[in-house]
């Protein structure tokens, strides 16, 4: 894709700094009426509205991401650590394991006393570690 550079004249920067004003003397959106002096016309009427809009483009904020990588973090920290994990699935049944790895739509979980499984993130309901569940027993 070939990009022209475009070279500003000292005129045309003096003729943006002039429309700033202009801009700034609006309040609550409404445009600025000129001084009796003037008529009451308005100033920049159509340059006002392009800026107006223009600016409004500038302001819009970025929307946050999709993804902010937490639950990525928390499987590589449990992980690494070798946390005896709760994973509780839709229909109530608990698992009782170590995640080995993780991908976008599984997990693998080793138990000691049965077989490993690989388990589908979207049949899990929620998950914790197992040293939370010993903690709620003894408290009861």
């Amino acid at each position: 894709m070939n990009r022209k550079l475009i070279r500003t004249t000292l005129a045309e920067v003096k003729g943006k700094a002039r429309e700033a004003p202009l801009q700034r003397e609006r309040t609550n959106g409404s445009p600025h009426r000129g001084s009796p002096s003037e008529g009451g016309r308005d100033l920049g009427r159509d340059s006002g509205r392009a800026a107006q809009q223009a600016s409004v483009q500038v302001r819009k904020r970025t929307p946050p991401p999709l993804e902010t990588n937490a639950e990525i973090f928390y499987y590589k920290k449990q992980i690494d650590a070798h946390t005896l994990m709760v994973i509780v699935l839709r229909d109530g049944e608990e698992i009782e394991g170590t995640i080995e790895w993780y991908d976008r739509g599984a997990l693998k979980v080793n138990r000691k006393s049965a077989p490993n499984l690989l388990i589908l993130k979207r049949n899990i309901k929620y998950m914790f570690k197992a040293d939370e569940r010993v903690e709620e027993e003894a408290a009861e």
